[in-house]
Formats: C-alpha cells, structure tokens, sequence
C-alpha cells in the first residue's frame, strides 16, 4: 500500500503519536485526528473548503482579546459546550438539568437579605422571583446559596456597560429553615450575542439568529449536595424557538415571571407562602463533584 494513501494517511499520523508520555493526550488526540480524517473523508472536503476553514479559524482567533472569547462562542453555537457540560455532569434522575455557565459570571456578588433586590440603578420592570430549593426526594434544602445574575434592560451585563454600577444585577442569597428564597429582579430581556465576529457571520450564513432568550442565571449550591447551573426563562419568549448557544436545548426552568411595584418588607411572609415558581432540585454530591 502506498505509504500516501488516504488512509495509509492516517495510521501515519496515529503512529506518530504512539509513544506519547500522557496517556490522555494520546488518547483524546488519536481520537481527534481519527475522527476529522474521517470527517473530510465522508464530506470530500475541497482544498478552497479547506482553505476557507483555515481562514474562519485564524480570523475567530484574532476577535480573542481579554474581554471577548470568540472560540467559545464557536463551542457554543455548535452544541459543543453544552455537550461537554452534560457528559461532564450526568445526572441521578429528578436532579435538575445542569446548562452552560456563560461568559458574563462574576465573583465577589454580595449576600443579600431575604427578599433584597440585585437592581442598583432602579431601570428595567422590576419582577420578584421566588421558589424552593429542594432535594431529589423532595425535602427543602435550608441556608442553600443562590448566586444569581442577569442583564440590565438593555440587554448588556454590568461589565459591558460602563453606565451602570459595578456589580448592577448581581447578588446572593440564602434559603430559609424551609428551602425557600425570594430577591426582586428586573424582567429579563433578550440579548444578542456578539455577532460582528466570524461566528456571527457563520449564523448569518446558516440562517440562525444571534438571540439567547430572555433569562436570569442562578448558581444554587448547598453543602453535601452537587450544585446546579441553571436558567430561569421567560415563558413565551420568541427566542426559545431556535436558542442560539444550543438550538435543542431542553427549557430548564421556564416560568411565568410577574411584573409588580418594588416590595416592602411586609410584602414578603405572604410571597413566600406561596414560593413555588422557581424550584431547583440538588443531587447528593457524586463522586465527581459535579454540576447538575
């Protein structure tokens, strides 16, 4: 066999590797190599292809700078990060569904009173988000960390937007003796993501739109349990149709989030009576340590 052929091509390649010192790398980057070759192989990709592909690339890595992560988004937009969060972090059944952590988590939110709001400028329609956090077999979760965060009214997080205060939607707060939280937020809007880049360009191209629907993001841990990443979506909104960072995403915690005045203190033993909108359910830790 010519030691050229297409899959002579190949072996030549994984041979190459076969004395790789990390186990590991020998194994993920055999595999990587095996699978794009039988990639081009199955799609007989064409060298102008070829050189198209060479040149999204280098152009996708040149939008990286300190702020800006355009590889990710690439992972994004094709599946890959929400697949490699979900090998990553499988499940014991009833446990609530782990999603992406997104680009725009910031550590250092402070921990607010019971039915505090995260909202340090007053703009956007001001919403009282409340539920439970419970267990897989349904018992409350007390003194669980709820970190949660979201956009301001005009779609941009608070490190986007030097008009707004540092740390503006962001805060953390605790369950009670009975599992249940409360914070007032504003209604989520949807955003796009940046799509001046290459990826968006590719968007474009495929017919998708750059919108992820409109949602708030919690981070609810809790000791002796995995903790859980997770959406609060807004339910009606267009945008779920075709989700841009995971077009068959599953609704992970859709709700009906209800406008109202800001709270009094007086507001919050009848909200909480009825907390049962939002409920995130922890596994016990596994082994791994994993998200849910």
């Amino acid at each position: 066999m010519s030691n050229n052929s297409e899959e002579q091509i190949t072996q030549n390649v994984l041979d190459s590797m076969a004395h790789t010192p990390d186990a590991r790398l020998k194994q993920v980057m055999s595999s990587l190599v095996s699978h794009i070759h039988t990639f081009l192989r199955e799609v007989e990709l064409t060298q102008e292809e070829w050189a198209l592909g060479i040149q999204f690339l280098t152009r996708t890595g040149h939008m990286c700078d300190e702020k800006r992560q355009e590889f990710i988004l690439l992972s994004d937009i094709t599946g890959v990060t929400m697949l490699v969060d979900a090998i990553n972090h499988r499940l014991p059944g009833g446990a609530t569904e782990s999603t992406i952590f997104g680009p725009f988590y910031r550590e250092g939110a402070a921990e607010l009173p019971m039915g505090a709001t995260i909202s340090k400028d007053g703009r956007g329609e001001p919403v009282v988000v409340m539920g439970s956090v419970l267990s897989t077999d349904g018992t409350p979760i007390p003194g669980a960390l709820l970190d949660v965060w979201e956009t301001d009214e005009n779609g941009l997080y608070e490190q986007q937007d030097p008009e707004q205060p540092e740390m503006n939607l962001r805060g953390k707060f605790r369950t009670d003796s009975l599992g249940r939280y409360c914070f007032v937020g504003i209604k989520p809007v949807s955003y796009a993501i940046p799509d001046d880049g290459p990826v968006g360009q590719l968007l474009r191209t495929l017919g998708r739109h750059p919108f992820r629907p409109a949602h708030i993001h919690l981070l609810i841990s809790a000791d002796g349990f995995a903790p859980v990443t997770t959406h609060l979506f807004v339910k009606g909104d267009h945008s779920m149709v075709r989700y841009t960072c995971c077009p068959f995403l599953p609704v992970l915690a859709t709700s009906d989030i209800r406008s109202r005045k800001w709270p009094t203190e007086n507001d919050y033993p009848s909200v909480l009576a009825s907390c049962k909108d939002v409920t995130p359910t922890l596994s016990g830790a596994d082994r791994r340590g994993a998200m849910l």
